[in-house]
């Protein structure tokens, strides 16, 4: 059975178990996210509402969870002040996803797939480190930074690393007596005698952390060991459902055909589809069914997303890898359990807003944490040496960038390293050589590749400008299927400088009908 069409309901309890999880994480990410941004913090709860519900209904990803996303919260930031109006930013945002359909319709998914699969690995890994250091200072209690902040250099003035000698001034006891508590549940929860009760398969240690934290909280109160508001979820809480209604706001779309406005939905639009595609890679590695997500379609359901969020005050919305990550380990299957976490938290910040306001978000930190540790656990990177220079190098590079700027740009570095990987390799390996003596005369083989391209220019030009003169040379093409007009052109105008410098030369195979790609793909598409 193709495992891309199982069934909604096929796995109902785990992907509600795992819904429940993704809720979780996803209350103070939307929050966080939405601080980061500069924007209204109820404007984060819309977009994670319409990133699970309208985004996960029309996406092909099973387990991919959408919602207002970290790496787009910079350019958020300046957008609303560039615009000095929040209308007018959402009418940005309605752009960005009227372009992503359109991308999505011009196919331009397919880009995602020339990302090489160890620069995706070491996005996983960064994001699972970077996720681990972040929580540590949530863990003790001190939440200067807000949650979701994946760059490097922090809205409080501080940096990843520098946050961690920070914090040592702020320890709070009782959010780190709730993080170690929490820890030793989760922990506990992964054990093989845990997982053999049937309960402990059922219920999620997740739910029991919060349900612990808060608990555990409220026996805290009225001692120094109890922790306020300001280290808690913090969701805008509306008395009746008129001012639920009032927490809405609407785009203006008189600004729509503004340059401003189209430049930044431009940009909203390319950067967060770029994101969107490297997540689904990722996210498409660890689906344990290694499903293939539909990247057109995503980023059609992405641009419908990014319409409605924009209509109604959201934020921009991408898939995004922590909590598609989170929703994989807690067992979701389908993409029932994105949908459900988004119904979650509508009905959430309609009912019960008061109540997930008491959770800690040191309890939440060892939820995360346990996600980090996942994403890069030790054994990824030996596995990744293991498989040699030109997989590690990317990886670690890739790793390095993000962790010290930011998402987009160590992907970019770990990318270009790979770029020039493949360009040493084409100047290394067009050709063998091969030295042969006949009656006491040296002779020299250079026996072609089967495909030499424009790259492979360097190391010919190279290699035949230090033949000495008076040699006696063969130059075997037979075996080459593809040769690029340019490497054709260098070894014609080699024929002719042979002859100047007395060189003796042949050349074998280069008259015969190599392949040419563009013909076999119009004869396949006219088959089709």
């Amino acid at each position: 059975m193709d495992s891309n069409k199982i069934g909604l309901f096929s796995n109902f309890k785990s992907d509600l178990s795992a819904s429940l999880v993704v809720f979780l994480v996803a209350v103070p990410l939307c929050l966080g996210i939405a601080l980061a941004s500069g924007a209204p913090l109820f404007a984060g709860i819309i977009s994670g509402i319409i990133g699970g519900i309208l985004v996960g209904l029309i996406s092909g990803s099973t387990v991919g969870v959408s919602g207002p996303a970290a790496g787009l919260a910079v350019i958020v930031l300046a957008g609303i002040q560039s615009l000095e109006s929040f209308p007018v930013f959402l009418a940005a945002v309605v752009v960005s996803g009227i372009i992503q359909i359109i991308l999505g319709f011009a196919r331009a998914g397919i880009i995602g797939y020339y990302f090489p699969s160890s620069v995706i690995k070491g996005m996983l890994s960064a994001i699972g480190i970077i996720i681990f250091l972040k929580q540590i200072p949530h863990a003790v209690g001190y939440d200067a930074d807000p949650e979701g902040d994946l760059e490097f250099f922090q809205p409080d003035g501080e940096n990843t690393f520098s946050e961690l000698f920070t914090m040592l001034d702020y320890i709070q006891e009782g959010a780190l007596i709730i993080f170690v508590v929490s820890m030793i549940i989760l922990i506990l929860w992964e054990a093989p005698f845990m997982k053999r009760i049937k309960l402990f398969q059922v219920v999620q240690g997740p739910l029991i952390v919060v349900a612990a934290g808060i608990i555990i909280n409220v026996l805290f109160k009225g001692s120094s060991l109890y922790i306020d508001q300001t280290h808690m979820v913090n969701l805008p809480v509306a008395a009746t459902f008129g001012e639920f209604i009032n927490q809405f706001t609407f785009f203006d779309p008189s600004a729509m055909l503004r340059k401003d406005v189209l430049i930044l939905g431009g940009t909203i639009a390319v950067v967060g589809s770029l994101e969107t595609l490297l997540c689904v890679e990722a996210t498409d590695k660890l689906d344990p069914h290694k499903r293939i997500t539909p990247t057109n379609r995503e980023l059609i359901a992405q641009g419908t997303g990014n319409i409605f969020s924009g209509m109604i005050g959201g934020l921009p919305i991408t898939q995004v890898i922590v909590r598609s990550s989170a929703n994989i380990q807690s067992g979701g299957r389908t993409k029932l359990s994105a949908v459900f976490h988004g119904v979650l938290l509508l009905i959430s910040a309609i009912l019960i807003p008061n109540v997930l306001n008491m959770i800690p978000l040191s309890s939440l930190a060892a939820i995360l944490i346990v996600v980090g540790y996942k994403l890069a656990k030790p054994s990824l990177f030996k596995k990744m040496f293991a498989a040699g220079k030109s997989e590690f190098i990317p990886y670690m590079v890739t790793i390095l960038g993000i962790i010290f700027t930011d998402l987009l740009i160590g992907i970019l570095l770990g990318l270009t390293v790979g770029i020039f990987q493949i360009l040493y390799n084409n100047f290394r390996k067009p050709y063998v050589v091969e030295t042969r003596n006949e009656n006491g005369t040296t002779k020299l083989k250079l026996e072609l590749s089967e495909n030499l391209t424009f790259l492979n220019k360097a190391s010919i030009i190279e290699t035949i400008s230090h033949i000495p003169d008076d040699t006696d040379i063969t130059i075997d093409a037979t075996r080459s299927h593809f040769i690029h007009p340019d490497i054709i052109e260098i070894l014609e105008d080699f024929k002719q400088n042979a002859e100047y410098r007395q060189i003796k030369l042949e050349i074998i195979g280069l008259d015969k009908e190599h392949d040419n790609p563009m013909k076999e793909l119009k004869k396949v598409a006219k088959e089709i």
